[in-house]
């Protein structure tokens, strides 16, 4: 049968679109996933999300050698269930900078501004802790601070008071800058995913179908317009679904422009290359990829933290308390607080941020730092200095014309050479924060990593050793009214009927934070767009 709207991905905006476009009943709506349905037990336990990575709901990608970080590949993990990634994130809810978002506006985007985006974040929101004006009571999306944190959280809130980082208890309403807790997508103790909080709500509309395990291998597009999708299925078998409305690709970052490629949308020579017929000249497809990276120090604690579930009978114990009364230290998401400062460069908004996670790493330089071979034996803490407005710049491309072969990932970390000088100043700080009298009260021996001394060569040297990226690709399908956009304020994709993009790939810049939160806002707006379409 033929769809008004076939959605490509049950990510974070997927299933946001899925629940939006099927609450009108004359509409005909179809969800495909690639991944499997979000049964996996680990997926609903916030703290069991280490144990995510590299398994079945992973598409468990890696990056190009990175030549300005000692050639190294890194780990690129996206979720693969429904939900996407918000079923395999650490469930931080940050929206970014007001200044984001008016950036957006600025660079031709027409109803991008802070002042058009805010009322979206709120339509999601049911926020446990804080009310209107800056945040939504009843909305699907439950946001709330920890339930039970350590000591450690509040012990670095006051740390970075005593550094010039005042204490913000709201990053999410008028100032984003200062220390804080954070705020996270859990629900009753357990993650609230867009699959738990959007679609799975309304699988029981008989307007909407959702079919997992199906691989979209191309849109295909006749005479300028998209009609339908190619999919491959589990056995291997091709089917072509129609739709007689719009398409909509939101299968993220990384495949959103593969997807685009594979259907003959893109850089003309890319596409020549692999035998594909052009249906648009679209060269911006898959360019300015853009990620947070970051960099850690760590201390060990005379307390008890996450380190402790590393031995078999303190994971146990957990996990039946977890199991049992939805309580316990798996109730809560492998990160604890947060803070948002900036450099020198950037006075008016935030370009660096730290997660502290009450976790030590291990003194070396494993490359996966999620694999709990990399985890201290000893309890501790760490905070992750993140830089959250680089200038490199990167791309996503074809490895080959096979829908099933993994794309190239070559992100150009650390390309910019500001962007080594701001993590230099971010660590540098962070080990301020770990060294204040509040954090050494649980830590007396201060940071073991990295080693002392704290030379800007050392932490130079440190950075490149252990940089990893903090899983927030964006940027390859950007809207825009340039030659190299792909999008247009609508999301419409250049040059093609009856198809649009509506994830993270279309944001122009990335924003100063975690990037879930305005990805569901993303597919809020989309929903809208399409909605108001179908009114005229």
């Amino acid at each position: 049968m033929g769809y008004d709207h076939i959605i490509i991905g049950a990510g974070s905006a997927g299933c946001v679109l899925a629940n939006r476009l099927s609450a009108d009943p004359s509409c005909n709506v179809l969800l495909l996933e690639a991944g499997k349905p979000d049964r996996k037990l680990e997926i609903h336990i916030p703290g069991a999300y280490t144990k995510l990575n590299n398994t079945s709901v992973d598409w468990s990608f890696w990056t190009e050698p990175q030549e300005h970080v000692d050639g190294r590949r890194l780990y690129v993990p996206r979720g693969k269930t429904l939900g996407g990634s918000s079923s395999t994130n650490a469930m931080a809810y940050v929206r970014g900078n007001r200044k984001d978002f008016d950036e957006w506006a600025t660079l031709g985007n027409e109803g991008w501004s802070y002042a058009d985006l805010l009322p979206y974040f709120i339509k999601s929101e049911n926020n446990e802790d804080f009310g209107p004006p800056w945040h939504g009571k009843g909305g699907l999306l439950n946001v709330k601070k920890a339930y039970s944190p350590s000591p450690l959280g509040e012990a670095f809130i006051r740390a970075c008071a005593a550094n010039g980082i005042p204490r913000n208890e709201d990053y999410n309403g008028s100032e984003q800058f200062g220390a804080s807790m954070l705020q996270f997508t859990i629900r009753n103790n357990q993650r609230h995913s867009t699959a738990a909080a959007f679609l799975k709500p309304v699988l029981g509309r008989r307007n909407l179908s959702v079919r997992t395990g199906c691989h979209v291998a191309r849109i295909v597009i006749r005479e300028a317009r998209a009609v339908g999708v190619e999919v491959i299925q589990a056995d291997g078998s091709k089917e072509f679904i129609g739709c007689g409305g719009e398409v909509i690709l939101s299968a993220g970052a990384i495949q959103s422009p593969q997807v685009l490629m594979l259907s003959g949308l893109g850089d003309r020579d890319v596409l020549s290359r692999f035998g594909i017929e052009v249906k648009a000249y679209l060269p911006g497809v898959g360019r300015n990829l853009q990620d947070h990276v970051w960099s850690g120090v760590s201390s060990y604690t005379d307390i008890p933290t996450g380190n402790s579930l590393i031995r078999p009978f303190p994971m146990v114990k957990a996990l039946l308390q977890h199991l049992l009364w939805k309580g316990g230290p798996l109730s809560n998401s492998p990160l604890e607080a947060n803070a948002f400062l900036s450099t020198n460069d950037s006075p008016d908004r935030p370009d660096v941020q730290f997660h502290m996670a009450p976790f030590a790493i291990a003194g070396d330089y494993t490359s996966d730092i999620y694999n709990l071979k990399t985890f201290a034996r000893r309890d501790g803490f760490g905070i992750l200095a993140v830089l959250i407005r680089p200038e490199s710049r990167g791309f996503v491309t074809l490895r080959s014309a096979d829908p099933l072969d993994a794309p190239i990932i070559q992100p150009c970390f650390l390309s910019h050479p500001a962007d080594l000088d701001k993590l230099v100043y971010a660590v540098r700080r962070s080990i301020d924060v770990a060294e204040h009298p509040a954090l050494k009260e649980y830590a007396p021996e201060g940071v073991h990593f990295p080693s002392e001394p704290f030379s800007d060569e050392s932490l130079r040297t440190h950075i490149r050793r252990s940089l990893e990226t903090l899983y927030h690709p964006v940027g390859t399908c950007r809207m825009g009214n340039d030659a190299l956009s792909v999008v247009d304020a609508s999301l419409r994709v250049k040059g093609i009927q009856g198809l649009r993009v509506a994830d993270a790939s279309v944001m122009p810049t990335i924003i100063s934070g975690n990037t879930n939160a305005a990805t569901v806002m993303i597919g809020e707006k989309a929903a809208d767009l399409i909605l108001e379409k179908l009114k005229r």
